[in-house]
């Protein structure tokens, strides 16, 4: 009943910086990801008004290029005003409840084929589950037998150390917003940077 979530939120996505521009002049559209290893399932990735971990993000894959992906040359960030419509929102408990339910029965169905689930896995280099194998079956399973379909999928992840001893906040913490249906892009813009000369009265 309440899965459509109201209004706009602001999404923000890491690239090169060509493939930045060639979207925003209309030469180009952003292309879904579709690894198996991919964190909310197969779509369109934005980190939910968070213009600085896009960009570490860019930096990231510039630093670490990954095999058959284009290579990032110049991070960047473009910025997407996003509809979540009807939300797969793993900040809800109902959902959070449906997919391990979906867990079960996906593995219940592998086991009755002698076959294993995969395993998320850390990526090479961090202490992170940066490899999300099983999390991505999962949730593209539950899109598969869901009759009204998501348009989006929505996570909190916490990453990073913590900021200080003891403390239940890590560096990297972040919403990571997965787009399935590409009508929710409502439009894509060129982040500025702020005025810092402006002073409220």
């Amino acid at each position: 009943m309440y899965s459509s979530r109201p209004g706009y939120i602001i999404g923000f996505h890491g690239c090169d910086e060509s493939v930045r521009n060639n979207i925003l002049t209309g030469k180009d559209n952003l292309k879904p990801s579709k690894n198996i290893y991919d964190w909310l399932g197969h779509g369109f990735y934005f980190w939910e008004n968070n213009m600085q971990r896009a960009f570490e993000f860019a930096q990231y894959l510039k630093e670490h290029p990954r095999k058959g992906k284009s290579v990032i040359k110049k991070p960047a960030v473009l910025g997407a005003i996003i509809s979540l419509g009807n939300c797969l929102d793993l900040l809800d408990r109902t959902y959070l409840e449906l997919l391990q339910e979906n867990q079960k029965i996906l593995e219940s169905s592998y086991k009755t084929l002698g076959l294993t689930l995969p395993a998320n896995r850390i990526a090479p280099g961090t202490d992170e589950l940066m490899l999300r194998d099983l999390d991505c079956l999962v949730i593209e399973d539950l899109h598969s037998r869901v009759s009204n379909s998501f348009d989006s999928v929505r996570a909190v992840f916490i990453e990073g150390k913590t900021l200080y001893p003891t403390s239940g906040f890590n560096e990297q913490n972040h919403i990571q917003i997965c787009i399935r249906n590409p009508n929710c892009i409502k439009g894509y813009f060129l982040p500025r940077a702020a005025n810092n000369t402006y002073r409220k009265v």
